[in-house]
């Protein structure tokens, strides 16, 4: 089996190393270099006359204007917000998958996968479900914004690509599965396999018919969607999730998004299977795996706080500072990132660099501790 997560594709048994080309051939990849031989020469010319390019922007942060606010959920506990540029200009492109960071006024930072019509270059759509235990940011959104106002946002970025067959999957078959507010990165990839005429089903579960966004949209898709819920048909079943395998070399491409403990048994599922690939992306973090207790100090006041084996550094720096600034929880937008000045950090990320590792960067949301404290800066 092959997984997909956030943006990095590997076989199962083999989850630390990847090779610098596709086909391991090269040290570094041909094409690549050619490419950032380019870049680097054509680049400085590009930028000033490029037509997309916002004059106005700032490291890639864009204000755009809320044109549309839509219950989407019967509970009314999911809302799609609809984002357009203030001169409603043509927006940076984007593809299934991707994903906004909202800079929101309180100075959080939340991710929300783009759940429009990628075929629309002039609005992006989101969907926020109110979680009212959760870290603030979906209550500010559902309480705080409405149709008229501005919001800054980030991207669009694509940790959750769609492979067409034929296109970088050997795969013919493709199955979308999603659970609750994990429809909306699956939104655009079933409708852009509609579009192409692609062979495939999905299967959408969720506690009641009620807590279901989204479910009048994906009447027009007949009988190539099943919905389930909880309540109606209990818990499902792996061998459900996954449907029908094609005979021979068909193969199957599965994309999946919904809670962590739904991922982890499909995981567990399709372990031994070489003839599916499996695609997910998390909307919460992913849980600790031979994780050890340590301790953490701040270094500016000297209070310390024990992380649990089974917790995140974050989540221990949350109960000394609730503000600590966060937004994936998974290792790959860096919102959390903070510098240590004593310790060994246990770095579990994917996106900080050799020379950032060693000067004391590491994101407290995914790394954790070698020795028996780390003292970091906040």
């Amino acid at each position: 089996m092959t997984i997909m997560t956030n943006g990095s594709a590997r076989p199962i048994s083999d989850l630390s190393t990847e090779p610098p080309h596709l086909y391991g051939r090269f040290r570094r990849d041909p094409l690549m270099r050619l490419l950032t031989g380019v870049g680097k020469v054509w680049f400085p010319f590009w930028r000033p006359i490029s037509p997309l390019r916002d004059p106005a922007a700032n490291d890639g942060v864009m204000t755009l204007d809320i044109v549309d606010r839509e219950v989407v959920a019967v509970d009314e506990n999911v809302i799609a917000l609809t984002f357009a540029a203030p001169d409603r200009s043509i927006l940076p492109e984007w593809h299934p998958g991707a994903h906004l960071d909202l800079l929101l006024p309180s100075g959080r930072m939340r991710e929300y996968s783009l759940c429009g019509d990628p075929g629309d270059r002039r609005t992006y759509r989101i969907a926020v479900r109110r979680i009212p235990d959760g870290g603030g940011g979906s209550i500010e959104v559902h309480d705080g914004l409405r149709v008229g106002d501005s919001i800054q946002i980030k991207g669009p970025r694509n940790a959750f690509p769609l492979v067409l067959p034929g296109y970088g999957s050997p795969a013919r078959t493709l199955r979308f599965v999603a659970a609750g507010i994990g429809i909306t990165p699956i939104l655009p990839m079933i409708a852009m396999a509609d579009r192409y005429g692609l062979d495939w089903s999905m299967i959408y579960s969720g506690r009641s018919a009620d807590s279901i966004p989204f479910i009048d949209e994906l009447s027009r898709y007949g009988d190539k969607v099943t919905v389930r819920t909880d309540d109606v048909d209990g818990l499902p079943g792996m061998a459900e999730l996954v449907g029908p395998v094609p005979a021979g070399d068909a193969g199957l491409s599965v994309y999946c998004c919904g809670p962590v403990p739904m991922l982890e048994r499909l995981r567990t599922h399709l372990a031994d299977r070489s003839d599916i690939e499996l695609h997910f992306e998390r909307f919460s973090p992913p849980p600790i795996l031979d994780g050890t207790e340590f301790t953490v100090r701040i270094g500016s006041t000297g209070r310390t706080e024990t992380v649990a084996a089974d917790e995140s550094v974050l989540t221990a720096l949350r109960r000394v500072d609730p503000a600590v600034p966060y937004s994936c929880q998974q290792g790959f937008c860096g919102t959390c990132r903070l510098k240590t000045s004593a310790g060994e950090v246990d770095h579990r990320d994917t996106l900080l660099t050799g020379p950032e590792r060693e000067d004391g960067w590491f994101l407290p949301c995914v790394s954790r501790c070698r020795s028996d404290s780390l003292t970091v800066e906040m």
